[in-house]
């Protein structure tokens, strides 16, 4: 049961999580995850930070440091499609004993690059297929590559225009 007027239900489930990045070198950056704030409080738990290394390709003049920031992307689309297919196949008493997934999208470097302002600069499409090996028929399988989709975060962060604000800050 879902309590959608709540608003203690409302605070409880309100969560600010945060990234921290520092340029290295070229192409190369890195984020640091750690503290966030949810379920009422700051969540100081995790003993470390969990550390993310940007960087490009040779052939998009990096060094190959770490998958890029589109990549991630599609790793954060996978991560989050796929909990959220787990989380909500437990509710349901589907026992699953294996998920393979696969990402892929098409993206157009001409805009980042500068060499046209007629393309999108991001993915144009992303396309995923689910293998799941679970104790249920197809028929539910297909519900619950629905409702991951309708429940992932990240999906709708992705499927939805999402503001983004960016400021300069003093030095």
């Amino acid at each position: 049961m879902r309590p959608s007027g709540d608003p203690g239900a409302t605070r409880l489930a309100s969560f600010r999580f945060r990234a921290d990045n520092q340029w290295l070198d070229g192409s190369h950056n890195r984020s640091t995850v750690k503290d966030f704030y949810g379920a009422c409080q700051e969540d100081t738990s995790r003993a470390a930070p969990f550390v993310m290394d940007n960087d490009e390709p040779a052939v998009l003049l990096g060094a190959d440091r770490g998958a890029n920031p589109v990549e991630y992307v599609l790793h954060a689309l996978a991560g989050c499609l796929t909990t959220s297919l787990v989380l909500h196949a437990s509710a349901r008493g589907v026992k699953i004993e294996e998920i393979e997934s696969h990402f892929e999208g098409d993206i157009d470097l001409r805009e980042l690059l500068g060499l046209s302002d007629k393309v999108r600069n991001g993915y144009r499409e992303i396309r995923v297929t689910f293998r799941i090996k679970a104790d249920a028929p197809r028929q539910t399988l297909e519900e619950l590559v629905q409702l991951a989709q309708n429940r992932s975060p990240v999906f709708d962060t992705l499927a939805r225009p999402v503001p983004i604000k960016v400021q300069l800050a003093e030095n």
